[in-house]
């Protein structure tokens, strides 16, 4: 257990020290940043920026579970039209591709389901610190220009906000970037599904499970979805019960 100063501050507690905007407006980040996140998924123009920052954690989710299944990464490519690949070599077929290729579309709400477990535990700069990490990892794999600018103008941001914002502005871009994962990884699922439908996306990942495993495309859709709305309702419970019960989340601070 971490230690409380004089000041209610605990070792990690950035969620503490925006008590001093004062316990209602702090209860209330996990509400409006969630209203806000799901604005920009929802809402076409805002969504072909951000979904950037998706594609990011897409491929990183390949690009992580090609190496635990002892796969060669060759390398990321991240897109303008905010498409990614993700190149590995190793065995063509089997449980370590079938990982590979699953790990993609659900990899940004596990990811949020991990922050949002982070952030109900009051250690929000670790959540700073893996996006840093993640970023990182996945500048040393893009081998595409587009992708390097895509990855490090996300870098910056992270880093004006960890550098030079205030506690609270940190706790609020900490929420939004969890929310933001949590919905962000339900509409490409919604999309991949329209263009299938189309004739288009034939090499989709989900096409590619069904290669691998002569299983049906459309029960490998249902599998994901079901695991991402999953995430979404435990890390969305996670998020939101300080708002529910802010006495219980703040009473440290005050004892």
């Amino acid at each position: 257990m971490n230690g409380v100063d004089e000041n209610g501050v605990d070792g990690d507690g950035i969620v503490l020290r925006a008590l001093d905007f004062g316990t209602d407006a702090a209860s209330m980040i996990a509400v409006i940043t969630g209203v806000l996140a799901l604005a920009v998924v929802v809402v076409s123009r805002p969504w072909r920026f951000a979904r950037n920052v998706v594609t990011i954690v897409h491929e990183a989710g390949h690009a992580l579970f090609a190496l635990l299944a002892g796969r060669r990464l060759q390398g990321i490519r991240l897109h303008s039209d905010t498409s990614g690949v993700t190149v590995s070599k190793g065995r063509p077929t089997g449980p370590g591709m079938v990982l590979t290729a699953l790990a993609g579309y659900p990899a940004p709400a596990l990811l949020g389901v991990v922050f949002a477990w982070l952030v109900s535990a009051e250690r929000l700069s670790v959540v700073l610190g893996i996006a840093a990490v993640l970023l990182l990892g996945v500048l040393v794999m893009v081998r595409n220009a587009y992708g390097i600018f895509s990855v490090v103008l996300s870098a910056m941001v992270l880093g004006g906000i960890a550098l030079f914002a205030g506690p609270a502005v940190q706790a609020a871009f900490v929420y939004l970037i969890t929310w933001f994962l949590l919905f962000g990884a339900i509409r490409p699922l919604f999309e991949l599904q329209m263009k299938r439908r189309r004739g288009a996306a034939r090499d989709s990942d989900i096409d590619q499970l069904a290669r691998l495993t002569a299983l049906p495309a459309m029960l490998w859709l249902f599998v994901v979805g079901v695991l991402s709305v999953t995430c979404v309702v435990a890390g969305g419970m996670l998020l939101i019960e300080p708002a529910l019960a802010p006495a219980d989340v703040f009473s440290s601070a005050t004892e």
